[in-house]
Order: structure tokens, then C-alpha cells, then sequence
């Protein structure tokens, strides 16, 4: 029987791949304030993970900082080796180094970072400056032991109160006492210890114990990794690396001096200075690194433009570099198949030709934006010309193209009318044609931060429906009984009947009597689910109910209200105060199909008071009625099928807040918000208003409010319009036979493809041929 095979969640716990570097601080609690607190502000945000280590005989609750350890054991000699068997206990196998300093050492953290990331993490590291035990002195230069302007003694390199070299007495390998060389690497400017070493002082820890007796943490940190890992001695360099410790000589004022300090090699290579005096110390000492770090990196992006240049002047040849112009730009992006293919638009000044490859209008004025951008490219095109001929002279622009290119920018092909300038009348005249191309790469690319959202956020779908519709409306029903209410989804389904002036709405003579009554049967069979079919009724106006509307009539229309788009408004307005403002609402139409993936993607892309969802559905071809094409219900996306309708707006997700703020900011400019069916008229009448003329969905509401909430419209495969034409169809309905009178010539369906009519008219033509 073969067993699963459990794997980890994470690659990384799979491959064991570790961050770099730990920091543990040992400080106290007189200074978490003070000393830590800085310590933290300019290591914390460079490094993978610190912790600050204390005696917590009485442990304060008010600290600043929380990445705080306490011990309760006060023993000052034991206190390493708690942090020791913390840091193994807890991170052993999150992290390859582990950096042990006191609380009063500035750390350069970038520096670091890139000592370590050249060192391997499969040998054992015992790092850092050797101690100078007492009565021995530094260099005061920065020497080998990586010690600068140490403890200077009297002339003699001596100091007045010193006393003899201690001799360590530890253990050897036999178990007999012995002496050792006391090379252990001091604590006081940080101890730099490997994730291996960490493991075998774990592994030897009750003997660490007992051999570190002293107070001194240097050598009981050093007989430890001495004994369990058998390393010689304190590691200066490893791997041709080296970490540089800086000791400050704080008997004289010269140590705050950084312009002094600054002419030493040893202070511009160390990663650790110490002793630090005073928190303010951190913060200077920290502004001074960083600016030495920004002028290095100026310096190599400088290196790195002139050997660009060098390159591109023909030092190695463009065939082996492969180099695309402008250098650092990425090269444009390869299409997989022709359908892929970013296609060139011809411009000029005011207006761009066949604007985004739509042949419904062959010419359209450049947008302001649009505008302004392309007099900015003109112009740093002029300055161009001038500086390369200097001779000539700009007299028009003969013609222009650009193309945009997600994975570059925006690419311009500007072709120049230029004329020779000079005495010469016959010369000045002479029109030379120049081209040029201009890139606009893209700025710097940012994730824009967004709210969390989960996909268990209860949908209230809102469907409204004519009388007329009230067949398509029941297959709704059906299908949400199907895919939400059996399924148990998180929706709540509110049904918004739209009577005309003289209707019923009660009785046998009721439109919406069979929906209400099926709304009723489904919420009594679901009751113990908690899902339920509600509505709300609405009375139009007289101008609205004069004449009947045939189910026809509207159907080759691309929105669910024929010529009255305006009413979803209405909709929304007199619907809302049923569910309140904190509800993710869908405002859906009657002849839509969608599935549970549609839904889950409204609740992640509807985002309250920052985001309102307005999908791009798939309108399927009525096949059966213009015969260009096979009816399939099953089928893929496809361009044989339909076509994403930009013009239908009907289908939109918001949060009822984020609509009532939109509405309340157009309400003053002549589109008033409905609170009863007899305000429908004046909504009617906003259409004449000139600020509100180009209003004609709650898509363009949002557009028109600028409110803050952004507006995200996308392709949605699981949602398909189309299906009332064909139920239409299979009743044994009809359509009108000419577009134009049905939805008068604007935001009409699309019968088929252009491939499929190009056919039918070629086969139509070719059977004229054999007749004659």
C-alpha cells in the first residue's frame, strides 16, 4: 500500500532554507528605554530578528518595546547561557547566524548582512574581536585583532593599574586541567556565532555551566564553544572574510567627532562600534553609516552607467551583449501567437485613428492627458532634432504612431518635417523627412496596499425585472436555487418587481404572481439553511407605462432597461434601505448566468470604501435567430461564440456605504437620490441637466461622484449574458427584423463575429454567381 507522502507548506521548510541573521541584545532593564530603544530604531528594520535579553526579577509592564526575553534567574554568570538555550529552543532552525552583543554597540546591519551572505554556513563560526583580557592594550589603530583607539595606557603601552595575565583553567579533551591560549572573542564588541556552534553548546549546556564560573561572559561564552565544538579559538577572518570591531576612546572628545573618525580605514570597515555612551551616540552614528552606504551605492550606479556606456560604444560587440535600446529598459515583449500582437496607432496633435483597434470610430480626439503627453514627447523630440541637425529646422509633423507595452511603456515613432536653414531661399525650402522614436518606461512599479477580504462575505444579489421579463426571471430563480441556495452560499436573494401604473399587485391578475409565489415555496423549503427570497415592489411612471412592452422589444438591446438605463439608479435607491449599509450588494439582471467562481470573486474584489466591482460579462451570439453561427451552451470562451460586452453596465458589486456617499455627492448637481416610486420623474429629468447628461448607469455614477472608492473592471468568463434571447427564441418568440429600429442604432448586441458574417456574405455572393 503506498502512503501519502506528507510534504511541508512552505518550500522553504522543505529545501530548510533559513534567514540570515538573529540579533540577541543583552541589556537590563534600567536601560530598554534608552539604550534599546536606539539600538532597536537603527538595527531593527535591517535584520531578520532581534530580541533583547534581561533579568526580570521585577519585570515593568510599560515598555515601549516588545521583543523583550526575561529570566528569572539573576545569576549574572548563568545569563548566557539562557540566552543560548533560548535562542537553540526557539529560532535553531530559522536562522545561520546568530549575533550576540551588549546593549551599548551600534551594529551596521548592511554591512553585515553582506559579510555574511559570502560566507558558508556549512562550516563551524566563532567570530569577532579578540579579547584583550586585562592589563593588555589595544593598538589605537584598527589593527589585526580588528581593535581601534583601544584603552591606551602611558607611553610605554602600558597601563599604571595593570595586573597580571589571568591564566584560564579549563578542561581539555583528556578531561585534565589545563591552559589555554585565551584567544576568546569579546563580547563587548559582538560575538558572531553559526547556527551549528548554537546547536553543540545546546547539546553540551550542563557542562558549559559548570566550567563558566566566572563573571566575565567573553570567556564563559568562549570555554563553552571551546569544549562543544572543539573551534580553536576566536575566528578574526573566515573564508578570506573579515568583521571589523571599532573601539571608541571615549577618555577623549574626539570619539563624537565623526570627520575625524572618518579619515581612520578601521572605523569605515567596522560593523561594530562600542562603546556607545549615550542613546543619541546611535542615532548619529547610524545617520553617518547610512550616508556612507548611499555614496557607495552612487558611486558603483555610477560605475556601472560609465561601463554601460563603454559597452554600448562598441567594446563588445552588440551581437554577443544582445543589448535593446535604451539601456535598462526591458526589451519589448514577444507576442505567443498573432492574436497577441500590440499594434501601432497613427496620431497627430488632436486625434488618434481607429482609437484602441475599435473600428465603430474611425477617428477620436486625444483625451487632455493624452494631449499634454504627447506635446511633452514632441517637445523633448524637437530639443533632440536641434542638438543632432543643428543645421535644420522643424517645420510640421508628418505623421506619428505609439504603441503601449505593459512589460516596457510607451513607445513613439515620430516622423519630422525638418528644412535646411541657411541665406539660400532655394536650400531654406527643401523639406528632409527625419524620424525618431521616443520610450516612455514605466516608473517605478509599487503594490498598492488593499484590505483584507475573505471570500465568506455575505452577497445580497438584487435582480429587478419587468413585467415582460418575468419568464426570464423565474429561470433565475431556478438557477439560484441550484447554485447558492442547495449549496448553501452566503447570498441572500431580494427580487424588485417593476409594475407598471396601472398593474395589480395583487390577486390572480398580479405579473409577479408566479415569482412570488415560487420566492415563497423555495425560502419555506430552505428556511432551516438560513437562505431566503425576499422583494420589494416599485411603481413606474406614467411616461413609463403608457405604452406595453412586447418581450421583443428590448431584447437586442445590450442593457436589461432598453433606452431607460437610468432606472437601475432607481433600483439601487429604493432597494438599498431594505439591507442597510454595511452589505455587499450585486445589482444582477434577470437573464444572466453565472457560477459559485463569480461570486467568490465580488467578494474579493468588492472592498468597502475602496474598491466597487463592475465585471465585463460574455454575450452570447443569438445563433438560432441570425443562423451565423451553432448554439452551444456548454462551450469555452470563445470568438466563435460571443463577445465581452464593454457596453452592458447592468451587472455592478458595491457596498451599500460607498453608493449612498456617491449619490449624496451628485445629489446637489441635479441627480437626485429617490425615496419613493414618485421620484422616479425627476430622476428622468436629470438626463437634460448638462452635468448629469452623460449619466446613464451606476457605473457612471461612481465615474461622475470622483469618490474615493477606485472603480475595477475585468473580464468575467463565468458570467454570460444572451440567455434571454435564446429562451425567447425557444418559446416561440420573435425578433424584429432590423437592429436599428429595435434599440435605435446605439449599444445594440452583435449578431456574430466579423469572420462569420465576412463568410456568410461570401457564401451569399457566391451562390448569386451560380444562379446567374
Amino acid at each position: 500500500m503506498v502512503k501519502n507522502v506528507l510534504r511541508p507548506r512552505y518550500y522553504s521548510s522543505e529545501l530548510g532554507i533559513r534567514e540570515k541573521i538573529f540579533i540577541g541584545v543583552m541589556t537590563s532593564q534600567e536601560n530598554i528605554n534608552s539604550y534599546a530603544t536606539a539600538f532597536n530604531r537603527t538595527t531593527a528594520h535591517l535584520v531578520n530578528k532581534i530580541k533583547f535579553f534581561i533579568n526580570a526579577d521585577s519585570v515593568k509592564t510599560n515598555y515601549q518595546l516588545k521583543n523583550i526575553v526575561g529570566f528569572t534567574d539573576t545569576r549574572e554568570s548563568r545569563r548566557p547561557f539562557y540566552v543560548i538555550k533560548y535562542i537553540a529552543d526557539n529560532y535553531l532552525d530559522e536562522y545561520d547566524y546568530f549575533l550576540l552583543v551588549p546593549d551599548n554597540v551600534y551594529v551596521d546591519a548592511r554591512k553585515l548582512n553582506a559579510l555574511l551572505y559570502h560566507m558558508s554556513i556549512t562550516f563551524d563560526l566563532y567570530m569577532g574581536g579578540i579579547r584583550v583580557a586585562q592589563g593588555e592594550t589595544g593598538d589605537g589603530h584598527g589593527n589585526g585583532n580588528g581593535k581601534g583607539d583601544g584603552n591606551v595606557g602611558n607611553g610605554n603601552g602600558e597601563d599604571e593599574n595593570a595586573a597580571p595575565v589571568e591564566r584560564d583553567e579549563s578542561m581539555n579533551d583528556s578531561g585534565a586541567a589545563g591552559v589555554s591560549d585565551r584567544n576568546y572573542c569579546d563580547l563587548d564588541a559582538g560575538i558572531l556565532l553559526s547556527s551549528s556552534v548554537i546547536r553543540k553548546m545546546r547539546n553540551n549546556l550542563d557542562r558549559c555551566v559548570r566550567i563558566g564560573i566566572t563573571n566575565d561572559h567573553s570567556v564563559n561564552i568562549g570555554r563553552c564553544v571551546k569544549y562543544a565544538s572543539r573551534v580553536a579559538g576566536c575566528q578574526e577572518s573566515f573564508q578570506g572574510m573579515r568583521q571589523y570591531s571599532y573601539a571608541l576612546n571615549t577618555k577623549s572628545r574626539q570619539y563624537k567627532d565623526l570627520s575625524i573618525l572618518a579619515k581612520e580605514p578601521a572605523f569605515l570597515n567596522a560593523t561594530t562600534v562600542y562603546p556607545v555612551q549615550s542613546p543619541e551616540d546611535f542615532y548619529r552614528l547610524h545617520a553617518y553609516y547610512s550616508k556612507h552606504h548611499l555614496d557607495m551605492v552612487r558611486q558603483r550606479g555610477y560605475a556601472l552607467e560609465q561601463k554601460s556606456y563603454r559597452i554600448a560604444n562598441g567594446s563588445i560587440s552588440n551581437k554577443i551583449l544582445e543589448i535593446r535600446w535604451p539601456l535598462g529598459v526591458p526589451p519589448p515583449s514577444a507576442p505567443e501567437t498573432r492574436h497577441d500582437m500590440l499594434t501601432w496607432q497613427l496620431l497627430n496633435e488632436t486625434h488618434s485613428m481607429l482609437p484602441n483597434a475599435n473600428s465603430d470610430h474611425a477617428v477620436a480626439p486625444l483625451s487632455r492627458i493624452e494631449a499634454l503627453d504627447f506635446a511633452k514627447v514632441l517637445e523633448i523630440t524637437l530639443q533632440y532634432a536641434a542638438q543632432k541637425y543643428p543645421k535644420l529646422r522643424y517645420e510640421s509633423l508628418h505623421s506619428a504612431y505609439r504603441k503601449f507595452d505593459a512589460t516596457r511603456g510607451m513607445d513613439y515613432q515620430l516622423h519630422l518635417n525638418l528644412y535646411e536653414g541657411g541665406s539660400d531661399v532655394a536650400k531654406r525650402r527643401r523639406v528632409l523627412l527625419k524620424s525618431f522614436e521616443v520610450v516612455k518606461p514605466l516608473g517605478r512599479v509599487e503594490v498598492v496596499p488593499s484590505p483584507y477580504v475573505t471570500e465568506s462575505t455575505r452577497i445580497a444579489i438584487l435582480v429587478p425585472a419587468f413585467e415582460h421579463q418575468v419568464p426570464d426571471a423565474l429561470d433565475f430563480v431556478a438557477q439560484y436555487e441550484r447554485i447558492c441556495m442547495h449549496n448553501q452560499d452566503n447570498t441572500f436573494l431580494l427580487l424588485i418587481f417593476l409594475y407598471r401604473l396601472e398593474s395589480p399587485s395583487k390577486g390572480d391578475d398580479d405579473p409577479f404572481k408566479s415569482l412570488k409565489k415560487l420566492a415563497l415555496d423555495l425560502s419555506s423549503k430552505y428556511k432551516t439553511d438560513g437562505s431566503r427570497i425576499a422583494w420589494v415592489s416599485i411603481r413606474l411612471p406614467e411616461q413609463l407605462s403608457t405604452e406595453p412592452v412586447h418581450p421583443e422589444d428590448w431584447l437586442m438591446h445590450a442593457s436589461m432597461y432598453g433606452p431607460r438605463q437610468l432606472l437601475s439608479l432607481a433600483v439601487a435607491d429604493l432597494a438599498l434601505p431594505k439591507l442597510g449599509l454595511e452589505s455587499l450588494v450585486l445589482l444582477a439582471t434577470p437573464s444572466m448566468l453565472f457560477r459559485t467562481d463569480f461570486l467568490n470573486r465580488v467578494r474579493m474584489n468588492t472592498i468597502q470604501g475602496f474598491q466597487v466591482y463592475a465585471p465585463i460579462g460574455f454575450q452570447l451570439y443569438p445563433c438560432n435567430w441570425a443562423h451565423f453561427c451553432k448554439e452551444c451552451d456548454t462551450c469555452d470562451i470563445s470568438q466563435s461564440s460571443g463577445y465581452f460586452d464593454r457596453q452592458n453596465q447592468d451587472v455592478i458589486a458595491f457596498y451599500s456605504r460607498d453608493y449612498v456617499q456617491a449619490r449624496k455627492l451628485l445629489d446637489p448637481l441635479g441627480l437626485p437620490i429617490m425615496r419613493s416610486d414618485l421620484d422616479i420623474d425627476q430622476l428622468l429629468l436629470a438626463t437634460s441637466k448638462p452635468r448629469t447628461s452623460k449619466i446613464e448607469s451606476i457605473l457612471d455614477m461612481f465615474v461622475a461622484a470622483q469618490h474615493t472608492v477606485h472603480i475595477l473592471r475585468a473580464v468575467e468568463p463565468h458570467l454570460r449574458f444572451g440567455l434571454d434571447v435564446r429562451n425567447h427564441l425557444a418559446r416561440g418568440g420573435s425578433l424584429p427584423p432590423t437592429l436599428p429600429q429595435s434599440c435605435g442604432g446605439q449599444h445594440c448586441i452583435h449578431l456574430a463575429s466579423r469572420k462569420q458574417i465576412g463568410d456568410a456574405i461570401i457564401r451569399y455572393e457566391d451562390k448569386s454567381i451560380l444562379q446567374k
